[in-house]
């Protein structure tokens, strides 16, 4: 056989093979980068500078965001017929040539954001205008202004869904997407729009807008019936008003005009279907109470101009509760963070299916928790930071508003709250009293505190900071708590006959920042989690071993280590544990190494654990090296020793040779001749 043949054979035979497994390895995965699921073809991330051509015939979706693609070129797509979706966000695309959609008749959703396409937008507008299916279009994130825009999408009147947010928009008018007769979603969010003209008036069939994070100053006259959701929050608004005039009822459903700069509370439709209006973060405050001032100088109602006319087009009187609108379909409302004072008479109860009810960080100073004053369908109400000093309630009617069962009142000035209230609510289940100055009663006819036994709905209950000394025992007998905290209670003298009741109930409890010492905690078998901060500990309670706790916080107290044996059995249960704060020897660290081998348990502030060595110099853990403990001081004695000798050698030295040139000065010359010099050889 020829030499050749044989060298062909042992190629064929030995080499070839070895390249398929080097190809397979490494290049196979750079030149066929996607993955394939049936008609889809997922590239994201994959690096690509241009559209796959190595896909089936008959991929409907291909999706190639985050890669370099810097343009697309007419015909990059003309392989893909079936071609349904098309999404290229977050390349870098500047042009898109005018015929890369013609060969895609089928495209229904395309996504185009975080680009750069106001380079080339004349471009792009020419190669979208071929799509007469396009249901969903996104541009969002490309630097687009109002101009732009509506060149994009002026020949688009097949869209449903545009999604222009992240561009440079400033003024919306009615030549601005005059053809989208179609569209029902609309996401124009943080752009820098400080004025809309009659830009949706002629798109009836629009159910969602997102106005959010722009400079709207206002929204009057608004006259959008077919609307379903609108949020206009974060804006500059300080006065939405719709039109008066209009019978037809609004669609609309979800209003957010939280995060702006509202002086009055909405002025609503006189026909709505609203559930969820959120005004959070606002300046709303009531002002019925003015509507009797006498002055002349004062004026009752407010008169907006068209400025471009100099016209009055809106006359409103600010007193008229009729302004309000139609609120019997609410369901959550959210005043958080206003100034709300007081509510006029009757306002709350205009909404017989409120739900939720948050009034957080207002200036009430006094709330009445009374069916004539809530509607009975309440189910969640927080009245948290306010100023309230008074909560009236007779405990014979609050028993009606029996769908209460979560109910937030911490950070107030509450001092003389009626003894059995909160066990007059039936369904009452989460109650926070936390921040006010509300103690434990120790007899039922005491006044001055509340009581908690027999509360049968009661499961979690917050009373951290209430001034709390003594809690007498069973003070919580039958009610079967499973939250109960007790932190911030700095002078709490808790007894163990004081918690009695809730061995079999209370899962989580909280005694941070209570003066705990002796307390003892196997009793409470079904604790998961436990909060013992700040409380001066000297070591850990041996109680707490056997507990099959989740979360332990064990921060700020004068912990010194962790027996070995202690921290192997919490390191077989806690998933959680907080322990900064402590002073932990740094010789004594063994309880840090059985936690570092459990994988299950996370120190959630390891990066600030510190510890103390020999010389009380405070070191990081998870810095620490062995050089710092008990064999490290060994080694440093020697080295001070070794410095020590030195010197004193030095030292005689130096003396020595002081004395004799002092004493014997011919000496040290005739010893130098003796032994440096030598006779010339010459």
């Amino acid at each position: 056989m020829p030499v050749f043949d044989r060298l062909s054979i042992v190629l064929c035979h030995a080499v070839v093979p070895l390249l398929v497994v080097l190809l397979s390895v490494s290049g196979y995965p750079q030149t066929f980068p996607c993955r394939l699921i049936r008609s889809t073809a997922l590239c994201n991330s994959c690096q690509l500078t241009a559209i796959p051509d190595h896909l089936p015939h008959k991929t409907e979706e291909i999706f190639l965001d985050n890669n370099l693609l810097l343009n697309l070129q007419d015909g990059c797509l003309s392989r893909y017929p079936l071609l349904r979706t098309f999404s290229c966000g977050n390349n870098r695309l500047m042009t898109v040539e005018e015929s890369v959609f013609s060969e895609s008749p089928l495209l229904k959703n395309l996504n185009l954001a975080n680009n750069e396409l106001y380079y080339g937008h004349k471009q792009v507008a020419q190669s979208l205008s071929s799509l007469s299916q396009l249901k969903t279009l996104d541009l969002s994130g490309n630097g687009l202004s109002e101009d732009m825009v509506s060149l994009l999408v002026q020949n688009l009147s097949s869209l449903e869904s545009l999604y222009l947010s992240r561009n440079a928009m400033l003024r919306l008018d009615e030549s601005t997407f005059r053809n989208l007769h179609q569209l029902r979603e609309l996401n124009v969010e943080r752009n820098l729009l400080f004025e809309i003209d009659g830009a949706f008036d002629h798109m009836k069939k629009l159910q969602r807008l997102n106005l959010a994070f722009n400079c709207l100053p206002c929204l009057v006259n608004f006259e959008m019936t077919q609307l379903l959701v609108l949020n206009a929050s974060h804006n500059s608004i300080e006065w939405f008003i719709t039109n008066q005039n209009l019978t037809e009822t609004f669609q609309l459903e979800t209003l957010d005009l939280s995060d702006n700069h509202l002086l009055f509370f909405p002025f609503l439709p006189t026909k709505n279907r609203i559930r969820t209006l959120l005004l959070s973060n606002n300046r709303v405050g009531f002002y019925q109470h003015l509507s009797n001032y006498t002055s002349s100088n004062w004026s009752t109602s407010v008169e907006y101009y068209n400025l471009g006319q100099n016209v009055s087009s809106i006359t409103v009187e600010l007193w008229n509760e009729n302004l309000h609108g139609d609120l019997s379909s609410v369901e959550l409302l959210d005043l958080s963070e206003n100034k709300v004072n007081y509510f006029p008479q009757g306002f709350i109860q205009q909404m017989p299916h409120l739900y939720w009810l948050r009034l957080r960080s207002n200036c009430l100073q006094s709330f009445s928790l009374t069916p004539e004053d809530l509607p009975v369908t309440l189910y969640d109400l927080d009245v948290s930071r306010n100023r309230l000093t008074e909560l009236k309630a007779s405990q014979h009617s609050i028993s009606e508003l029996n769908n209460l069962t979560h109910l937030n009142l911490s950070t107030n000035d509450l001092q003389n709250v009626p003894t059995r209230i909160f066990a007059s609510l039936p369904k009452l289940c989460t109650l926070d009293l936390s921040h006010n100055t509300v103690d434990v009663c120790y007899l039922p006819s005491s006044s001055g505190c509340v009581e908690w036994s027999n509360i049968v709905s009661l499961k979690q209950l917050y009373l951290a900071g209430c001034s709390i000394q003594n809690i007498p025992s069973s003070a919580f007998k039958g009610t079967p708590l499973t939250h109960l905290e007790l932190s911030n209670n700095p002078d709490l003298n808790l007894k163990q006959e004081s918690l009695e009741g809730l061995a079999n109930t209370l899962q989580h409890l909280g005694l941070g920042n209570t003066g705990l010492q002796d307390f003892d905690f196997s009793l409470y078998g079904h604790l998961k989690s436990l909060n013992i901060c700040r409380n001066s500990l000297p070591e850990l309670p041996e109680s707490l071993i056997a507990l099959n706790l989740k979360l332990l916080d064990l921060r700020d107290n004068m912990l010194t280590t962790i027996p070995s044996q202690h921290a192997g059995m919490l390191a077989q249960r806690l998933q959680i544990v907080y322990m900064n704060g402590n002073a932990f020897n740094c010789c004594h660290l063994n309880w840090y190494s059985t936690f570092g081998e459990n994988k299950g348990i996370s120190i959630v502030d390891l990066s600030e654990i510190t510890c103390l060595d020999l010389n009380h110099r405070r070191h990081k853990v998870v810095l620490l090296d062995a050089i710092h403990c008990g064999g490290f001081s060994n080694e440093e004695s020697v080295v001070w020793y070794i410095l020590l000798f030195v010197t004193v050698s030095v030292s005689i030295m130096g003396i020595s040779v002081i004395y004799m040139l002092t004493f014997k000065p011919r000496m040290l010359p005739r010893a130098i001749k003796k032994r440096c010099w030598r006779p010339a050889p010459y």
